[in-house]
């Protein structure tokens, strides 16, 4: 493995977070102390309501669904959300976040753009709002149920210090937890069995893949087969939906447990959730597309 490249990857992405969090936790705290988000959380508010979580969430969900991840969960974190919201909101923001650009990546092997956007977002809010049903005693933080609680400030000053200070913390665990999952990809991207197995690519083995190191890595390994027509296109519309339900499974969930949610039921919730999504929809597929082979 190259150690080198490997600590610039980490590098780039650490500076990445802490150009990216940093000013946006500052100004989520800020918003809150000004009560700002009463203003715009109407917006979204059916879709906070219908899932049980509170109006504030809606910037996090906003930039979760058009940047990415690491935003949504700096806009969530001075909320003193419960177990089963921080899952809730990993459920969903694990399903959909990053849409334009991951659905750049879909188009190149034939998933159109409405289909990833239809089904990330409504797919999402249907196995969310399920996870919301659930007792909220199946829910258990995995690291602290008290990570990160709500700071209360009389001041501006005192709320920028203080802010300032939660976010450095917040950036420390991210890039931790990231600089990890890097060492370990590239780990994993460079054993001899992988190389082995992209020059013979598989269902199975893309499919893996985009589960562990997400829709980049796994859908990006077909484009050259999904253009020569050596893989099926039902075969792609079944990796691709499967991965537009659950891909970075490790990386994404662990990202909302560092403030409380259950690693493993969102783990759960969105595997079983992509098997039966990609089940029945391949099923409507091969029946709309009864000539292909």
């Amino acid at each position: 493995m190259n150690y080198k490249q490997t600590l610039k990857t980490s590098l780039q992405s650490a500076w990445i977070i802490l150009k990216l969090v940093i000013p946006i936790y500052i100004i989520a705290d800020i918003l809150y102390f000004y009560n700002t988000l009463s203003y715009i959380s109407f917006l979204i508010e059916p879709f906070t309501s219908f899932l049980g979580l509170p109006p504030e969430t809606s910037l996090a969900i906003i930039s979760g669904i058009f940047l990415n991840l690491y935003a949504a969960v700096a806009f969530a974190a001075p909320l003193d959300l419960t177990p089963q919201q921080w899952s809730i909101l990993a459920v969903f923001l694990g399903v959909c976040h990053s849409l334009v650009v991951e659905s750049v990546i879909m188009k190149k092997i034939g998933i159109s753009n409405f289909y990833s956007y239809f089904l990330r977002f409504f797919g999402g809010l249907a196995i969310a709002f399920l996870v919301s049903l659930m007792p909220s005693s199946w829910f258990e933080a995995t690291l602290s149920d008290a990570v990160f609680t709500k700071a209360s400030y009389d001041t501006l000053p005192s709320l920028l210090i203080g802010s300032f200070s939660s976010a450095i913390t917040l950036s420390i665990k991210i890039i931790l937890l990231i600089s990890v999952l890097i060492f370990i990809m590239n780990f994993i991207k460079t054993r001899e069995f992988i190389k082995k197995s992209e020059k013979n690519v598989s269902k199975g083995f893309s499919l893996t893949v985009g589960i562990f190191l997400g829709i980049t890595y796994g859908a990006g390994i077909l484009i050259k087969e999904a253009q020569s027509g050596t893989i099926s296109k039902a075969d792609l519309f079944y990796i691709g939906t499967f991965l537009m339900i659950c891909h970075a499974i490790i990386e994404d969930t662990l990202l909302f447990v560092i403030f409380g949610a259950d690693f493993t039921m969102v783990i759960l919730v969105r595997t079983i959730a992509a098997i039966i999504f990609s089940y029945i929809l391949l099923k409507i597929y091969q029946m709309v597309n009864k000539t292909e082979n």
